[in-house]
């Protein structure tokens, strides 16, 4: 275990519990507030954040309405009985297996779910159904990792634990956003920097993020040329006599993997010699560094050999498995790495074995007294979805996921969830585009009902405990699960009464996995009972029988026949996607600050709506002349696979030629915004991780005829050709845009407002072209619209915070000279707007920690810190330059 339990600084009625994000994995210490929510604050005994928690984290307790909630189980649209609903999942998925055979059905389930839930998943596809068509959303984040890994190593081993990040001398940030997609680790290495400024930080990205607010070098590669980066630095690393003789005893493969690396182009990579030469000299200068990757990483169709160019130069220098020094890879959900254990992957089996090993098969065959194991992987996520399209896959169980919008060819995939014979979601909501494809919907626990384990980025396995009871007749994705096992036949395998054993199970097999020469171990873990199970601290595995170990490969030690480790050739290869005359761009996507996802949870929370409020395309200066896009208009972004419409915005944050989208709108919260439609579906021909940053598409105007901004106390419905619609504090707003002017504006807002016969006030100013609208209940402002030929000017935020008030002048759509303007909202956390820090830099203040002082922005998670600094050095080279 990681050292004695904590002690027990929760107060009165807090329960111990483990964020519901990203894969840092935060303790969070959580209090009913007696009205059905909860009110949080981090754990500051967590080993992972030390009660530090991001803005997404720090608003949980938001997002926990009943609005969209799935409360009972429904058959074709019509409440049903637990007992009707899951006789009907067991009976046709039994029929469609004999009629069939087991290949003919599937599971797609997710790395938000608990350690149980993947588990049982797991053993009822590939122990007792008989088939591996089982994959996970995982796939798409961290699987060329795992395949890098195990090419490597032997097993899927990360090394290394957040404490290198501190400890390291420099630290290379590899496709990673860390200050947006994993705050907290972002806020311990800008402290770790803060303590000792000799430290250094390089970002590898072609884009430039909030991230590179903290780097001493920013290297803007091109898009997929990661591989010659890092073989160009194994070149050098040999070169300079670099090479650790003594560790290369414990690696095979040196001198291929070397030819690979002098055989590179570096200037494939699109840097200069100078900035080449200068990463290199960087790297070989400091001994203790640790290289963090993650989706830029990953998210490729040669994503698996950019994770083995990056060991290869770790493992011919010795720098791993040693403190403050190693590869890292961070993961994006709270328990990708707990489903990478329990065997999620369509190619796995619990605890690190392999499903084609044949002795890892009759293993876990024999401890389940399971009838058969599938012999070969099943088909990863994009293959899994393509033979549902085929109609080989004739039964579909999805689980706490969104496919339908998040995997890549979106349209497709979602066509063929829609066609598919028979389709079960478990869920939290039947507010998604998939739950609106099912014929049974089951309601899930949500995050604050669960109760099981996680594992994090650096193996540390937590609790998250339950805070509040089921809502309505939810149930644990585990125990459903189970219950079908049992009435398909297989009542004494899935005779499950409790999280607490599955986990006593798994941990047991853990231990039989381990003498067979396995890394993942938690036989140590075994027999805790219920109590020990509930009072389990944060623990990193392994833990054997014997106790703890923090690090691996320190001395060797890989998981390979020989105990060697790998060097793997790797060469260089572009994007899949070619650009061209009419694909002339190059699409990035990822994530922004404060949403998650498919944003099912996180658009909940009114404030995490106020920084970035609609689907947008980052496009450069030139390009965006080039084209004749103006800033704040729409774009049409198009390829073979689909297309989107998205707001433009103008930046250099990009590079000429590329353009860079964020995946989180859905055909609930923006149709015509969903990016993943314009991504295909080509993967790593390891790892079968989609290629989702390297899309080829061509831009160009949309041209809308009128564009329009509302806001309603109630949801809005709109029918036009692009709308975004988002929660705010006391309603929702909306962007809006057609390329049909309505003749009647009175009308049309009623219609959108479903207000027939709400009074009106109406401002129409022909020669402008802009119409203003405000419906009003006994004196409330309860709708506006506004209207114009152009991106609709006004403040956005005000006209938000006048809703359901006696509100003065609101056609207006600006505060009046005593009401100050705050401006795009900056600090999610404290409602800190870019106008209020503008104010306060004019004033005099000259840094990060002086707007906190002056405004509150940036002192409660420290997510928005990146963008205060940019806001001053904005202002600093506006200065420079009068």
């Amino acid at each position: 275990m990681d050292g004695a339990p904590p002690p027990d600084t929760a107060g009165p009625g807090e329960v111990r519990t483990t964020c519901a994000y990203c894969g840092v994995g935060c303790g969070i210490l959580a209090r009913p507030d007696g009205a059905g929510g909860i009110t949080l604050r981090g754990d500051p005994e967590h080993p992972a954040n030390h009660g530090r928690l991001c803005s997404k984290g720090f608003a949980l307790g938001e997002t926990l309405s009943q609005e969209d909630r799935l409360l009972a189980p429904r058959v074709d649209g019509q409440e049903v009985g637990w007992d009707t609903a899951l006789g009907l999942v067991a009976d046709r998925f039994s029929r469609t297996i004999a009629e069939h055979g087991p290949d003919s059905v599937a599971f797609y389930v997710s790395g938000q779910l608990l350690t149980e839930d993947y588990y049982v998943a797991n053993k009822l596809m590939k122990g007792f159904i008989g088939s591996a068509n089982i994959d996970t959303n995982s796939r798409l984040c961290m699987a060329s990792t795992v395949a890098g890994h195990r090419r490597a190593f032997g097993t899927d081993t990360v090394p290394g634990t957040y404490e290198d990040l501190e400890l390291a001398d420099l630290v290379v940030l590899v496709g990673s956003n860390l200050a947006w997609c994993h705050p907290v680790l972002y806020q311990r290495l800008a402290a770790a920097k803060a303590a000792r400024p000799g430290m250094k930080v390089v970002v590898v990205d072609p884009r430039r993020t909030a991230t590179c607010d903290l780097a001493d070098m920013h290297l803007a590669l091109q898009p997929g040329s990661d591989v010659a980066l890092f073989n160009r630095l194994l070149a050098a690393i040999d070169a300079n006599g670099a090479t650790d003789p003594a560790y290369l005893s414990h690696v095979e493969g040196y001198d291929a993997a070397l030819g690979a690396a002098r055989e590179e182009d570096g200037a494939t990579t699109g840097l200069s010699t100078e900035e080449l030469a200068a990463f290199c000299k960087l790297w070989l200068a400091n001994e203790r560094v640790v290289t963090v990757f993650s989706q830029g990483v990953n998210q490729s169709s040669s994503g698996s050999d950019k994770v083995n160019a990056i060991l290869n130069c770790h493992l011919a220098t010795g720098r791993i498995g040693r403190p403050g020094m190693g590869p890292f890879s961070v993961t994006g959900q709270p328990n990708a790495m707990g489903g990478r254990e329990v065997g999620g992957l369509a190619n796995t089996l619990a605890c690190h074995l392999e499903l084609e090993n044949a002795a890892h098969r009759d293993l876990v065959r024999s401890f389940w007294d399971a009838p058969a194991i599938p012999e070969a992987a099943g088909p990863k996520a994009v293959d899994l979805f393509q033979r549902v399209r085929e109609g080989r896959i004739k039964a579909l169980w999805i689980i706490c996921t969104n496919p339908a919008v998040s995997m890549p060819d979106a349209d497709a995939v979602r066509d063929a969830i829609g066609a598919c014979d028979f389709v079960v979601v478990s869920d939290v909501t039947d507010d998604t585009d998939t739950a609106r494809l099912a014929h049974v919907l089951l309601p899930a626990t949500g995050w604050g009902e669960k109760d099981g384990t996680v594992t994090n980025s650096e193996r540390m396995i937590s609790r998250q405990r339950a805070v509040l009871p089921p809502a309505g007749q939810a149930r644990a994705d585990w125990d459903i699960l189970a219950e079908v096992g049992r009435r398909m036949g297989w009542t004494e395998a899935f005779d499950y009464r409790s999280a607490a054993e599955i986990f006593d199970e798994y941990a047991a097999l853990s231990g039989l996995a381990a003498a067979m020469g396995r890394d993942f171990d938690i036989l140590g873990l075994a027999g805790l009972g219920p109590s020990g199970y509930a009072a389990l601290p944060p623990t990193r595995w392994p833990v054997t029988a014997q106790g703890t170990t923090e690090r691996f490969f320190a001395k060797g030690g890989f998981f390979t026949p020989d105990g060697r480790a790998r060097m793997v050739p790797v060469t260089a290869r572009p994007p899949a996607a070619r650009t061209g005359p009419r694909h002339p761009f190059r699409l990035n996507t990822g994530r922004i600050r404060d949403q998650w996802h498919t944003m099912t949870r996180t658009a909940k929370a009114p404030r995490l709506n106020q920084h970035l409020g609609e689907p947008f395309l980052e496009i450069h200066p030139a390009d965006a002349a080039a084209l004749g896009v103006a800033p704040a208009t729409l774009v049409r972004v198009a390829n073979p696979t689909g297309s989107c419409i998205l707001r433009a915005l103008v930046t250099d944050r990009v590079q000429q030629g590329q353009v860079f989208a964020p995946i989180h709108w859905t055909g609930v919260t923006a149709p015509s915004g969903r990016i993943d439609a314009v991504v295909p579906g080509v993967t790593d021909p390891l790892s079968g991780q989609p290629e989702s940053k390297a899309a080829a598409v061509a831009v160009t105007q949309w041209k809308a005829a009128w564009f329009g901004f509302a806001v309603s106390t109630e949801r809005l419905r709109p029918d036009c050709p692009y709308w975004a619609q988002s929660r705010v504090e006391n309603g929702w707003r909306a962007e809006l845009a057609g390329q049909e002017t309505p003749s009647d504006w009175e009308a049309e807002a009623r219609r959108l407002f479903a207000r027939p016969q709400t009074p009106c006030q109406v401002i129409t100013d022909r020669a402008a072209g802009t119409t203003r609208l405000a419906f009003f209940e006994d004196g409330r402002l309860v709708a506006a619209l506004f209207t114009a030929p152009d991106p609709v000017a006004l403040s956005r935020d005000h006209l938000v915070s006048l809703l359901g008030t006696q509100a003065v002048a609101p056609l207006s759509g600006r505060p009046g000279a005593d009401m100050p303007d705050p401006g795009p909202i900056v600090c999610a956390c404290l409602n800190v707007g870019a106008n209020t820090l503008g104010a306060a830099i004019a004033g005099g203040v000259d840094s990060v920690a002086g707007l906190g002082t002056c405004t509150s922005a940036g002192t409660n998670c420290g997510s928005c810190r990146p963008e205060l600094a940019a806001l001053l050095n904005a202002a600093r080279r506006m200065e420079a330059a009068e």
